[in-house]
């Protein structure tokens, strides 16, 4: 009898370690997604975490109002993945904080428009006319190809579209005075300035009707936010599924329900 005893109990240690093993050495089936306030954390909750949760994951979303921790976050472990910066953010981020980063599909973003309260068309700018602009170097660049694609102003070709600054306007036959101001502020100016460039995360937050722009930009794929990972886990199973679940059917039906307005990157105006 007591070698029976022992002989079950030793099968079911065996049984128990053997489950220990899949579950330590696999992939895990939990997942933590961090992503700033607002749009993206709607976009992580209405249509991605769905599609992980009929893969098998349990999904929790974690709110940042701010751009420093859900990086800083990602690096410790705390993270499996972010969703709020772009393609430059990212690289430069992770080069002054030594952080192996890595993105792993890019995702609809929401444009920068050029809002007002004076003007409903470009051709309705008067000379003389006050724009406030991002005052970081990034989205001053995304500003001024707005005003230049509205035709109001003419960059000098030679200079990185990703790195023109208001020393690099060429022709500015309406004479408008530039008003850089930090970015959350922008908004705001929509009141005081004639037009107000403003990023479409904090147009969002601002409860700002993106189809309410005099124009909106032409977005470059680098200014698109991603999914972010850990660079040693860009090849997980777990980033595949991410991957797998933004590029599905039922994402993309997920953005054009809730997320009007959204410039979508190229790989997806190409499916």
């Amino acid at each position: 009898m007591k070698k029976m005893v022992l002989a079950l109990l030793v099968a079911g240690a065996g049984i128990l370690s053997a489950c220990g093993a899949e579950e330590t050495n696999g992939e895990k089936k939990e997942i933590k997604i961090g992503a700033s306030a607002g749009p993206y954390t709607d976009m992580v909750e209405l249509a991605i975490k769905p599609g992980l949760e009929k893969k098998g994951y349990e999904v929790e979303v974690v709110q940042f109002n701010d751009y420093i921790q859900p990086n800083n976050a990602l690096g410790n472990d705390e993270l499996d993945a972010n969703l709020f910066q772009h393609k430059i953010y990212m690289e430069t981020f992770a080069e002054q904080s030594k952080l192996e980063l890595s993105e792993i599909i890019t995702v609809p973003t929401a444009p920068m428009g050029l809002y007002s309260d004076k003007v409903k068309k470009i051709d309705e700018v008067k000379d003389g006319a006050s724009v406030a602009i991002p005052n970081d170097p990034t989205n001053a660049a995304r500003a001024l190809h707005i005003l230049k694609d509205a035709g109001l102003i003419q960059l000098n070709e030679e200079v990185s579209p990703l790195q023109v600054s208001e020393k690099d306007v060429t022709e500015n036959p309406k004479k408008l005075k530039f008003l850089p101001i930090e970015a959350a502020q922008l908004p705001r100016a929509v009141e005081d300035a004639d037009l107000s460039a403003v990023p479409g995360n904090f147009a969002l937050a601002a409860k700002m009707d993106l189809a309410d722009a005099v124009t909106l930009e032409n977005m470059n794929d680098v200014h698109r936010n991603r999914v972010v990972m850990n660079t040693k886990d860009a090849d997980s199973e777990i980033a595949e599924d991410i991957r797998a679940v933004v590029e599905s059917d039922e994402f993309e039906k997920a953005i054009d329900k809730d997320f009007k307005g959204f410039g979508k990157p190229e790989w997806m105006e190409g499916k």
